[in-house]
This record gives C-alpha cells, structure tokens and sequence, in this order.
C-alpha cells in the first residue's frame, strides 16, 4: 500500500504550513480585541434578525374585527385592557402576533365565539422574545469578559513591578502600554564626545566629574562620597542640551537611554507611571548607565493639590519618577540627566538634593563660544581659504548652537546651488542674512514713492547708529523685501560682547531704533506702519529700563516686572499696582520721546548726507558699512550739501 505523507501542517497549524496562519494573525486571536471584535459581530447579527422578522405588531381594533371575518385568527388572549392575536398565517417578514387595544369587553366575546376562535384571560406578565434573551446574554458575557480584563490588566501590572516582566492577556503588557518608549544607544553607538561640543565650557567641566563617577564610582565611595544621582540641564532652546548628554555617555562609554517627558503621559491612567517603572528597570539592567530625560517639565510640574482632571495622571507619573530616584543604588552607575527650558515651574521634591543634585546651566553661547561653535561645525564642511568664522560670530549676538548649524548648513546649500565645491564667505554672509531676516522676497512688487520712503527709513537707522559715539558698527543696509515680513533692514554688529548694558547703550539703543520713523517725518511730513517693529522694540527696552533696571528717578529702585520664562520668551508678568502700573508708562513715553529727539536732531544736523546715502541706497539697494562710510566721507569733502528739492528741512 502506497502512503502519501506530507510535510505540510494543517492549515491551523504552525508556521510550515502553506495555510497556517500568521504570527500577527495568531497574536490578535489572543488577545483583547478579539473580544470587542467578537461583541461587534454579535450585535450586528442581533440587528440583522430582529429587523428580518419582527416580534409583534400594532394593529386597530377594526382591523382585528377583519381579520376575524377572513378567518384569520387562531387565538386570542385577553390581558386587561389589551388583546395579544396569534394570526393562523406564519411565514417570513410575518409578526409573531399582533397587539390591539379592546372597545368593547362585552361583545367582544359573543364575536370571538361566532368566528370559532379559541380565547383565554390572564394576569399581565413581562414577555421575552428569543432576541430579548440573546442580547441579554451578549451583554452579560462582555460584562464578564471586561471584569476579567480588568483584573487581568491589575494583575499584569502587579506581576510586572515584582519580576519586571510582561504579563497577563488583557494588561497594558497586552498593549504595550506600559512598555517605555525610551530609545537605547548602546556603547557602539555613543560616538558623541566633548570635542563635539563647544561654548559650553563651564556646562563640560560640571559633567566631566559625572563621567568619572561613572568610571571610576568606587573612587568616591572609599571616602564616603555619595554619588549624584542625577544633574538637570537648564537653558534656552538649541544651546546643546541633548548633545552634552549624549557626550557624557560617549565619554563614559556606558548605554545611553533617551526619552522624552510627553511620552510617559497618556490619557491611559497608570501608563505613565507603569513606563517610569518599565524605563528604570531596563537601566539597571544595563548599568551602568545614562537615562536622559528632554523636556522633563512635562512630568516634572508642580503638584497644585487638587488632583483632579488630567493633573491626577501626571502626578502620578511625578510620583514614581520621585519614588524610582530615590529608591535605586546609587553604586549601580544609574546617572539621571534632565533637561527643561522652564526650570521655574518644576517640582520642589523633584530638585531637592538626592534626586536632581546638581543644577548644569547651558545658556547662550559668547562671541568666542560662537566662533568655536562654527568651528566644530565646519569640520563636515568644504569651506573655501580665508574664511572669517569671526564675522559670522560677530554679526550673530543671542545665536544658539542650532541657529549657528543652521547658518553653516545653508551656506552649504547656497555654495551647491551656484555649482561651487567649498563654502565662500559670500555663502555665509548671505546664510547670516538668511537665518536673521529670511530670505529675499524678490518678487514683491513695491511702488517707487512707498521703497523712496523704505530707503529713508533705512538710512535714517544707520546714520543715526554711525553717529553716536559707542554704537555698534553697521554691517549692512538693505531695501530688499524678506520672507519675515520686514521691508529692509540695518544689520549692527558690535564687535565687543557686552555683559552689561549701561543706561547710555540702551539710550542709543532706543535713538537707532526710532531713527526711522524720525527719517520718515522729517523728509515726507508723515508716518507709515513700517515702524511697527521698531516701536515694539523700542517700547520693550524702555519697559524694561523703567521697571526692572531702576533706570527712572521718578520710579526709582523698584522691580515692578518680573520675567516669567527666563529661557523662553522673556515674558514679563507686572506687580505693580494701577499708579505705579500709570507711572511707568509716563516714564517709559518720556524716555522714548527724548530718544526721539535727539534722533531727529541728528538727521537734521546731517540731512545732506541722509539724502545722499538714501539715493544711492535706491539705486543699488544694498549697501555695506564700508560703503557706507566711503559716501559719508565723499559728501563730507564735496563741499555742498546735496539736498532733494523736494523734501522741507525744518530747522
């Protein structure tokens, strides 16, 4: 007898199987959503017969008396007030039996008898149809169901904080939930070092301690030292934060685990909690370690103490992070970074010594931070001989690290799309001006009386900037529309970096700024809306000169604002009571005002060399600083003034 055997499994069978089912496949069959699934297909199939065929029907009681005389009846049954017919025809789409409301009792028997109908009385009594019964039991099930989901997801739960692994069907292990979603870099793939970051010296020196804790812990445990635990970097956005981590790791040599602080909220109550947990047993089974935590003021806010609403998830999440610190061996190597841009609003428990022990600030980087900032960035570059890295440090006051990368990055795409090699000066220039101002909106079509007046603007806050005695060198003036918004601009670039701001740089400051609108008054007799702007930035300088700097002797030395988000925008949030709130701003129009006018004094006093500049600005519509001072010096020993006919000067 010849025997046929096969290698193939049955088509439920494992994986050889030509019909077998998937592994997807075979892990949905066994968990919780085949239950929904399983709820949804029943009460598509209740829906699906009780529309086919109905239970009963409504009918008059005229119709009941025809249906009587066509003999269509089988039998009645009174029950108060109301009649229950089983009609004799049964079929598809048919009723099961109608209902009709009684007229008449007494002749109601006399007719019942007459058409031969058997008939009966009983006690009203609750009915169940076969659906009633079917969707009853369906919802008993799922309830059933649920209930053993929910105590399979506390049991899940329970077991996962004792031995760290994923259990139970319908548990957040079945979903992943509690799972943390924490990105693991392994030693291989920490290649970020310190040499990779510049500017941020004083922020290097206070990690390079951390790096030796971590390779060396017993050096600091034979004396007693207890180690850190964990160090919060704090700074404004794009000084580095992240990468100075990663080089900590890099320098150690010790895996490295990233996360963010939305990630462990989820509308889920107990997930975020669950993934603290889930994120700190992992560490310690790589230990040691780094575990970096960006933007930790997402779970790291202050506990208001109502615990209602959607603050009752984060502050259990809080709470776990605070019980895992302080709870984990320190001589395990387990090192908590933190970073935040908004350390003002971060929990008290969660900054006390023992949990985040050092405070690393990263702040904006200085003229020489700057430069090697550039430096470290154009190693990956192609960058032409003679290029002045100063220049751009020079022209980039306030320029994070990532605002710094920016400018590199589109010189090099600038320098790609003229077909060049390497980098020009000329790229970065126009990179600088690109990542300050936006790109030129060439195809902005501006009157010849509206860029006439743009120009004067323009010029106006330059002459006035090359005459004070202190001011800031100008770099550039341009007429040339940006993607910003802004019409034309001045660049200043100071070539000294300035700690502190006396009340004569902000005067100066405030003069450069409203030195536009005074060009426009003085050469047109009108003002236009491009020195919204300038007003706003005027108007910020003078608050701040008045009521945080104690620079008025009508407020004198108080702090009537307070800055809110130091790292952030620089929100101000006022103290002062509504006379104080009236004197400030007397104070603040008055400074401005005296600005003003010693900005118009100035154009007036040079109204020649405003209108010369002014013209060869619309002519060529860029203008350099050293061009700039080669046509002053030009007009200076002309020997005539060269002023436009039709412009009034009053003196």
């Amino acid at each position: 007898m010849l025997r046929f055997q096969s290698n193939h499994r049955p088509p439920w069978g494992g994986a050889k199987g030509g019909f077998g089912l998937n592994e997807k496949f075979k892990r949905f069959l066994h968990s919780p959503w085949i239950f929904l699934v399983g709820f949804v297909l029943i009460l598509a199939l209740v829906n699906l017969l009780g529309n086919s065929r109905s239970v009963q029907a409504q009918i008059t009681y005229s119709e009941f008396l025809d249906m009587l005389d066509q003999n269509q009846v089988e039998s009645v049954e009174v029950v108060e007030d109301q009649l229950i017919i089983t009609p004799k025809s049964r079929g598809y789409g048919v009723p099961a039996y109608y209902t009709t409301t009684v007229v008449s009792n007494d002749a109601l028997v006399g007719e019942l008898r007459a058409a031969g109908v058997e008939f009966s009385a009983s006690k009203p009594a609750q009915t169940f149809s076969i659906f009633d019964i079917v969707m009853s039991g369906a919802s008993l099930l799922m309830m059933g169901i649920m209930i053993y989901w929910i105590v399979s997801l506390w049991r899940a739960t329970r077991n996962k904080g004792e031995n760290g692994k994923q259990s139970g069907i319908g548990g957040f292990g079945g979903f992943g939930f509690a799972r943390s979603t924490a990105k693991q870099f392994d030693v291989q793939n920490c290649t970020t070092r310190f040499t990779d970051v510049a500017g941020q010296d004083e922020a290097k020196e206070s990690l390079i301690e951390i790096v030796d804790i971590l390779k060396n812990p017993a050096k600091y445990t034979s004396v007693g030292a207890e180690i850190p635990k964990g160090a919060l970097l704090v700074g404004p956005p794009g000084t580095g934060k992240t990468l100075l981590a990663k080089a900590v790791a890099g320098e150690a040599g010790c895996p490295f685990f990233f996360v963010s602080g939305s990630a462990f909220v989820e509308m889920f109550v107990g997930t975020g909690a669950a993934r603290v947990r889930d994120l700190f047993q992992q560490a310690a089974k790589k230990a040691p370690c780094i575990v970096f935590i960006d933007e930790i003021d997402a779970i790291g806010k202050k506990r208001d103490g109502t615990g209602l609403g959607g603050n009752d998830e984060r502050e259990q999440t809080l709470n776990q992070l605070l019980a895992e610190m302080d709870g984990f061996d320190p001589e395990k190597g387990i090192i908590v970074l933190g970073a935040t841009n908004r350390p003002e609003i971060l929990d008290k428990a969660l900054l006390r010594p023992g949990r985040f022990d050092r405070r690393i600030p990263v702040e904006l980087p200085d003229m020489k931070g700057r430069e090697e900032i550039l430096k470290v960035h154009a190693r990956k570059k192609t960058m032409a001989h003679g290029i002045n890295l100063k220049r751009v440090a020079d022209a980039t006051p306030g320029a994070s690290g990532a605002d710094l990368a920016n400018i590199l990055n589109e010189a090099a795409l600038a320098a790609v799309r003229d077909n060049r090699s390497a980098v020009t000066q000329a790229d970065l220039d126009k990179a600088t001006e690109f990542v300050l101002a936006g790109s030129e909106k060439k195809s902005m079509v501006i009157s010849p009386e509206e860029k006439r007046i743009i120009a004067y603007h323009e010029i106006g806050h330059a002459l006035v900037a090359m005459k004070q005695k202190d001011g800031a060198p100008v770099r550039k003036i341009t007429i040339i529309p940006r993607t910003n918004g802004a019409l034309g601009f001045t660049m200043q670039a100071d070539e000294q970096e300035h700690v502190l701001m006396t009340k004569e740089d902000l005067t100066n400051r405030l003069q450069v700024l409203v030195a536009g609108r005074a060009a426009e008054e003085l050469m047109f007799e009108t003002c236009t809306s491009g020195a919204a702007n300038d007003i706003e930035r005027a108007t910020a300088i003078a608050r701040n000169m008045v009521s945080r700097f104690g620079m008025s002797d009508q407020v004198g030395l108080m702090a009537l604002d307070t800055v809110v988000n130091q790292y952030l925008d620089g929100e101000l949030r006022s103290n002062a009571s509504q006379e104080s709130a009236a004197m400030v701003e007397h104070e603040m129009k008055k400074l401005i005002q005296q600005a003003y006018d010693s900005a118009m004094k100035v154009l007036k006093e040079n109204a020649s060399t405003l209108n010369h500049l002014a013209e060869y600005l619309l002519i060529h519509e860029n203008i350099t600083g050293e061009e700039m001072m080669q046509l002053v010096e030009e007009e200076k020993h002309a020997g005539e003034p060269v002023l436009a006919g039709e412009f009034k000067i009053e003196e």
